[in-house]
């Protein structure tokens, strides 16, 4: 059974939210379940109360960004592409455009997995590390990127490629098991295994095990599909067309250099923040951590939403395509006004969670308590790009992405903080994000009437 007829119903004729739900609730589970797992090692590292450490992890969370961020070329853009071609019913191009993309994706990771060992220290020091800071650091990048780049971005990869044919569930029990491995070995190697003071160690061999189950898993998966499935690899010789590998990159890219837009974000954040003190850097870390639950919700509803998007726009049922559109967006913004409601009465909990320490927790307070303002307008910032991405228009993701980041987000960091100091750090998201939304609905109303949607 091909998964074109596999999913026919799914994509075409189930009730709007129902369709909705069955892609977005698994994507949203596996979602929270990486959520859980990156902060499992912030709270593990944080029951040493040692801020140099909590500090020092938080430093690697844009590196390890930037692998997702090449998962993103192949994985958003392969995706997306590979849901149109089942539209489109053309089977054959789909498997050869997979097959591309999953060789595209383990050049990239091992290159990048490579670079960054050979280029460690430089990094540290741009990052920011100090002498506090940059031993803990290191040994969390070695494990985390250096040994883990390669799991890490062919899980996201295969999670995105088997969530592209419907197969919600499937993709959201490979995420899970990941995160729930990661999660039971990070005390073990922590305070079991290994001496005191090398905690961020055992963190990071965690992650990098956890990562390679997960990796594991995909490749029993799409190697019980039957061969029918467009999901299989073609020999060397069986290219996609030329205008397929143009549509990948075309989106991919896009997301992938607002990925990167986001990890330059988090890392001005941090280099501002340092210019204060180690305090201040281990509080934001936190906070940049914390607030990625009602983030990573909209990213679940938004990975859910896309592949029928992408479905129904390649097979012209625009009227399909504009309510799934619609009710994605309606959801998002009510799971951001709760999740504001509950930072707002719960941020000294959160804190505490992570770290016992009154002075961090004093001052982390403070900053999640303005950040989480953002939330519904970072949503609506990412979910207007994945529509694009769904639609494969990625200039108009690509303008989207690089507005966001580029003209508003970093210029404002900067603006704020020469300001208002380093609280002005903190409401530099919600003031840049209004702007980007105001942007994001006028662009997308034009391309709806260009297209006579």
């Amino acid at each position: 059974m091909t998964d074109t007829v596999k999913n026919k119903a799914l994509f075409e004729t189930v009730s709007v939210p129902a369709a909705v739900s069955k892609m977005a609730i698994p994507t949203i589970i596996g979602q929270l379940i990486v959520l859980i797992y990156n902060l499992a090692d912030t709270f593990f590292i944080g029951r040493t109360a040692n801020h140099f450490m909590v500090a020092g992890a938080s430093l690697i969370l844009p590196v390890f960004n930037i692998a997702l961020s090449i998962a993103s070329v192949a994985g958003v853009g392969g995706g997306a592409l590979l849901s149109r071609l089942l539209g489109e019913k053309r089977t054959d191009e789909a498997k050869k455009v997979y097959s591309f993309s999953i060789r595209m994706s383990l050049i990239a990771a091992a290159s990048f997995s490579l670079l960054v060992f050979l280029f460690m220290e430089p990094l540290l020091s741009f990052l920011g590390a100090d002498a506090d800071t940059v031993g803990f650091a290191r040994s969390y990048a070695f494990w985390v990127i250096v040994a883990g780049a390669l799991p890490t971005v062919m899980t996201n990869v295969f999670s995105n490629f088997v969530r592209s044919i419907g197969e919600s569930v499937t993709a959201g029990i490979g995420v899970f098991l990941g995160g729930a491995v990661n999660i039971a070995l990070d005390p073990l190697f922590m305070f079991v295994l290994l001496p005191e003071g090398k905690e961020i160690v055992g963190a990071g061999i965690a992650t990098f095990l956890s990562n390679c189950i997960s990796c594991v898993y995909f490749l029993v998966v799409l190697g019980r599909l039957g061969r029918s499935s467009s999901l299989k690899m073609v020999p060397f010789g069986e290219r996609p067309e030329a205008a397929s590998v143009k549509k990948i990159l075309s989106v991919g890219i896009p997301s992938a250099v607002a990925t990167l837009l986001f990890d330059i974000d988090y890392i001005v954040i941090d280099k501002l923040m340092s210019g204060y003190d180690s305090i201040a850097l281990a509080a934001v870390g936190i906070v940049l951590k914390a607030e990625r639950l009602p983030l990573n919700i909209g990213v679940g509803i938004c990975q859910g939403m896309v592949p029928i998007v992408a479905y129904n726009y390649a097979s012209g049922n625009r009227e399909r395509m504009k309510a799934v559109s619609r009710f994605s967006l309606l959801l998002g913004i009510v799971c951001a006004v709760i999740s504001i409601a509950l930072y707002e009465l719960f941020a000294p909990s959160i804190l505490r969670f992570f770290i016992d320490d009154a002075e961090t927790v004093a001052i982390g307070t403070r900053f999640l308590r303005i950040r989480c303002l953002a939330t519904v307008f970072m949503f609506m910032s990412f979910y207007h790009v994945h529509l694009f991405n769904g639609y494969g228009r990625g200039k108009e993701a690509l303008f989207l992405g690089v507005t966001r980041w580029a003209v508003f987000n970093i210029p404002m960091l900067f603006l704020l903080n020469r300001i208002f100091g380093m609280y002005g750090i903190v409401w530099s998201q919600l003031a840049a994000d209004i702007l980007t939304v105001l942007l994001s609905f006028a662009v997308h109303r034009r391309f709806l009437r260009r297209e006579g949607i």
